[in-house]
């Protein structure tokens, strides 16, 4: 396993683990880490748009770089990019960032890689992030499987923060609603998550439940702990292996109505919880009310 420490995470506001759909994902062996938070329009001490900077995660020398296509979506640029740093540990390997770097060059942590690119491997209401994993020295490192589990380590470690499915809307877009609870417990000072069934030292990772699987972080998760069930909003959600978790067949509901799912993340800033709700409008100062429902109960409650 390798870990990904302070150096690295100070840089970088939020960051998950398993909210993904990739498969470089499956059982955390990748983490995509979130520059940015509030005003994307600043910028540095540079003059570099904040929006576009991308600071290395690692340090080492840049072995390859590679333009790769990407699906075509309405939202998003053609191509996406593979930057591949050879730590002297193990090949890093980090993408949606167009490279202002070639091989042979030395990067430093915090270094600027080059500019994130949005491609069509991001759903609509996925924020820019790059991605990091890690393979081997001696691995191929195109590939898109053969990552090596990532564990994360923050300076204060991880707290979870109880949720009981409530709160307004504060922001939105057009497939997104971000609600102004849970509160942070220390803004600045410390990553968050929302826990998994109040445990302070569980955090749910992921997307619940478009996307196949989620995670369970935090200090007391091992990845050889028992099947352990795991609640969201006071409503069982799924069963953890370790610290991997595969969803129940659930619906969310966002008063009353169904919705996409929840985006579930750890942050430094801010926590409220996102909604992902492309198919429903929710006004910046509405109340919300989730809560997780069987697929099969929600259905039929659509049609009495």
């Amino acid at each position: 396993m390798v870990t990904v420490g302070p150096n690295a995470l100070e840089r970088f506001p939020r960051f998950s683990l398993y909210n993904s759909p990739y498969a470089a994902h499956d059982e955390g062996c990748a983490v995509d880490l979130y520059p940015h938070e509030g005003d994307w329009r600043k910028t540095g001490d540079d003059g570099e748009s904040r929006a576009t900077r991308a600071p290395s995660p690692v340090a080492g020398e840049v072995t390859l770089t590679r333009t790769v296509s990407a699906p075509s979506k309405p939202y998003a640029v053609d191509h996406d990019h593979l930057i591949v740093v050879d730590t002297g540990e193990h090949l890093a390997r980090i993408l949606h960032v167009d490279p202002g770097v070639e091989p042979g060059e030395t990067v430093a942590v915090g270094d600027s890689l080059g500019e994130m690119v949005r491609s069509g491997f991001f759903a609509p209401w996925v924020d820019n992030h790059l991605h990091l994993g890690f393979r081997e020295r001696d691995a191929d490192p195109v590939r898109a499987s053969g990552s090596l589990p990532v564990a994360v380590a923050p300076d204060d470690g991880l707290v979870g923060v109880a949720w009981d499915g409530t709160g307004t809307v504060v922001a939105r877009g057009d497939t997104y609603a971000v609600l102004d609870a849970p509160d942070h417990p220390a803004p600045g000072e410390r990553f968050a998550g929302i826990a998994s069934g109040g445990e302070r030292d569980r955090i749910l990772d992921g997307g619940l439940p478009h996307y196949d699987g989620g995670g369970v972080l935090g200090d007391a998760v091992g990845d050889d702990a028992d099947r352990v069930p795991v609640s969201l909003a006071g409503r069982r959600a799924g069963v953890a292996d370790g610290r991997t978790v595969a969803w129940d067949d659930l619906t969310v509901l966002a008063n009353g109505t169904p919705i996409t799912g929840l985006s579930l993340f750890v942050a430094r800033e801010a926590l409220g919880a996102k909604l992902v709700c492309p198919e429903v409008e929710f006004a910046v100062g509405e109340a919300v009310s989730v809560r997780l429902e069987p697929a099969d109960a929600a259905d039929c409650s659509k049609h009495h």
